[in-house]
């Protein structure tokens, strides 16, 4: 099978696209390659997919339309899987317009080029940011998510909205799915078991915000990759509508469009995640105490019922299992790298 993946050059878009051209299908790859963190980085996960020859490397912005549409010369994908954004709740501070012009505009373009192609299913990333700081846990995907705290949030729900309208439109199959806090190798340098790590190493200070009160619904890398996996072989359609007691699925009643979690519901306290990578390392962290920043949400919690009604799956990777992974492989390219 032919699938499109944006974003193939960034942490999990390197992961999708390796698992899929491990398994025998053709990638085509779309990325910008924007500086927004170490292009070395970058460069090494595309250059690791370079090594399959069904994969073809596409470098450009999800703005530029016409680029998009020359993906299309090898032929058209039957699946389309959108992960390029502009990533971080933080930055979203700094430079909100990086998130109007990736993902928003780049999203439309996006679905654009999946109402010209007819793909059997377009799958688009989205982020547990949406439930807010939701009072309501755990976050299922019927919950309110229309009051979001960082712009990168907005923008993320809004990409959802339109591709429900290209959906009932154009009759695009289309599944939103919400991430929870992904973490594993290859992962990105302001995620927080990035930094924690790196800070340890160099025997600087970790940072731990929100006077570490704060817990999250971590997801390893493999556990969503599946996860993706299994949710582009169920299409929104009629015939998949879930009717189990208990579950409420999010399949549209007037399009092809359903959004799901992806995660495990298994959230963790801060402390006890620092406490892991400690563990791992076999050194304490130079803990440094800070308010919560503005943007952050004090918990992430995912409601994994409506994926396990889809797949019979959901993620169930541990987290010493995938701190100590994340750590190999930060020691073993760290100087190569220049993490």
């Amino acid at each position: 099978m032919h699938y499109l993946i944006t974003g193939t050059a960034g942490f999990i878009g390197f992961h999708l696209a390796r698992h899929l051209l491990e398994e025998g299908h053709r990638v085509t790859g779309f990325d910008g390659m924007t500086p927004y963190y170490n292009l070395r980085l970058k460069e090494a996960r595309h250059a690791a997919l370079g090594q399959f020859p069904a994969f073809r490397p596409v470098i450009g912005m999800l703005e530029d339309q016409r680029l998009l549409e020359s993906t299309l010369e090898e032929g058209a994908p039957e699946v389309i899987v959108h992960l390029a954004a502009q990533a971080g709740v933080r930055y979203s501070l700094e430079n909100p317009k990086a998130y109007l012009d990736s993902n928003l505009t780049g999203s439309w373009n996006i679905l654009e080029l999946a109402k010209t192609v007819g793909v059997r299913h377009l799958m688009l990333a989205s982020t547990s940011s949406v439930y807010g700081a939701n009072d309501k846990i755990p976050f299922a995907e019927a919950d309110r998510a229309d009051e979001p705290l960082t712009f990168y949030a907005a923008t993320k729900k809004a990409m959802e909205m339109m591709a429900h309208s290209y959906a009932h439109l154009h009759k695009v199959p289309t599944t939103a799915f919400r991430f929870f806090t992904v973490y594993g190798p290859w992962g990105r340098p302001d995620m927080a078991l990035f930094k924690f790590v790196k800070a340890m190493l160099e025997d600087r200070e970790v940072e731990i915000y929100g006077e570490g009160k704060m817990s999250r619904d971590f997801t390893y890398i493999d556990d969503l990759v599946q996860g993706i996996v299994a949710l582009s072989k169920v299409a929104p359609d009629e015939s998949n509508r879930v009717t189990l007691p208990g579950v409420t699925d999010t399949l549209s009643h007037q399009a092809p469009f359903r959004v799901v979690n992806i995660g495990g519901g298994q959230p963790v306290g801060l402390m006890d995640f620092v406490e892991t990578i400690e563990k791992v390392m076999g050194k304490p962290a130079r803990r440094k105490m800070l308010p919560m920043q503005k943007g952050d949400v004090p918990r992430t919690y995912a409601s994994p019922d409506l994926l396990v009604a889809l797949t019979g799956q959901k993620p169930e990777i541990g987290l010493d299992v995938g701190v100590k992974a994340f750590v190999a492989w930060y020691l073993e390219n760290r100087d190569e790298l220049q993490l």
